[in-house]
């Protein structure tokens, strides 16, 4: 990034590019785990919280290059699994 001096204010160049931001599509077959994490309305940094734990808390994910993805089967599986849990909650 270059700075341009004008007077005794320093400014920032605009970057070269921006950011696409993350879209998530509920119809597609599969999804990055930004678009899991937008869809299902919860932080990157909770997904990964999640996947740390060894009791399978997150969604299975599958390598595809050099992808991560998640099958809308397996986002489907997880938010069952997930909802069990809460009802098994409310009922202890």
């Amino acid at each position: 990034m270059t700075m341009a001096r004008i007077g005794k204010k320093q400014t920032h160049a605009a970057p070269k590019y921006r950011r696409k931001p993350v879209s998530a599509d509920a119809n597609s077959l599969a999804m990055s785990i930004a678009e899991f994490c937008r869809l299902h309305g919860i932080s990157e940094d909770f997904y990964y919280k999640l996947a740390r734990q060894k009791d399978g808390r997150a969604p299975a994910t599958m390598k595809i290059g050099g992808r991560t993805l998640i099958s809308t089967e397996s986002a489907k599986a997880w938010r069952e699994k997930m909802e069990r849990e809460a009802a098994q909650d409310h009922t202890a």
